[in-house]
């Protein structure tokens, strides 16, 4: 019997890819005012420079396990009490700037000074723009009728939370919320999973989890022997991770917990 479903939070309730598309497009727009580059070549050099420069951190391993992508990076502030976010918060600041610098210098340009203005113009704009899938609040309302909700999600607590206060009424829907840089590891660590069940008082087979990550929601579900639904809305190949249900619109969930309690 099903009781509780666990859910990740980017990607899968929040469209993270798009808050960050657009944060991406408004910032770009003001070097190509400025300098007339095109503004989706201008965009790949700052994501290419950006993944060049994260990887060569000693963070690196650190925001690997954790989960913390390299376009995160661009807008957190890390405000984290333990030793390996108070280097990253001391690394962000310097990491945007070269970050938005190199990607000039990829275009041909060398302008620091307008490297950190763009640098600073970007968490501005990604902080401005959350979007939530619009069938989001449609599901948790249906859910919560019958079901006990959980919120599994990888990251910073300072940026998970960030991204919570500018989307508030999503806070409400979970009794618990689990973020892997509180926990102290990342999905897919089956610990993680174990410590969201011991939450919630469950046993693996009395929750599910849905996300969109093969490789951490997906794997780590697996591996502590919990069901899993992996939502697929872009239409991605899978790969050796085989989830238990596979989805691609929120709203395949009601069905598919129905005829689960009903076995």
């Amino acid at each position: 019997m099903i009781k509780a479903v666990f859910f990740d939070l980017d990607d899968t309730l929040l469209w993270d890819q798009k808050s960050i598309k657009q944060a991406f497009v408004e910032t770009c727009k003001l070097a190509e005012e400025k300098y007339g580059v095109d503004s989706e070549r201008f965009e790949d050099a700052v994501r290419e420079a950006a993944r060049e420069l994260y990887s060569s951190y000693e963070t690196f391993p650190f925001t690997q396990m954790i989960g913390i992508n390299p376009f995160e990076g661009l807008w957190g502030n890390f405000l984290d009490d333990i030793d390996e976010f108070r280097k990253l918060k001391k690394i962000a600041p310097v990491y945007r700037k070269d970050a938005w610098t190199n990607g000039l210098k990829k275009m041909g340009i060398h302008d620091p000074e307008f490297g950190l203005e763009l640098a600073e113009a970007f968490p501005q704009n990604r902080r401005k723009l959350p979007f939530v899938y619009e069938e989001t609040f449609k599901i948790l309302d249906e859910l919560r009728k019958d079901y006990r909700l959980l919120l599994l999600t990888n990251g910073s607590p300072d940026l998970q939370q960030t991204k919570l206060e500018i989307t508030a009424e999503l806070v409400p829907y979970f009794e618990q919320i689990v973020i892997s840089g509180d926990y102290g590891r990342g999905k897919p660590d089956p610990g993680i999973f174990e410590h969201a069940l011991s939450l919630m008082e469950l046993d693996k087979n009395e929750a599910i989890m849905v996300g969109d990550n093969l490789m951490t929601d997906i794997l780590g579900a697996n591996t502590v022997g919990m069901k899993s639904v992996w939502i697929n809305r872009h239409d991605k190949q899978r790969n050796e991770v085989i989830p238990t249900y596979e989805i691609v619109h929120l709203e395949e969930l009601l069905p598919l917990l129905d005829k689960l309690n009903q076995e």
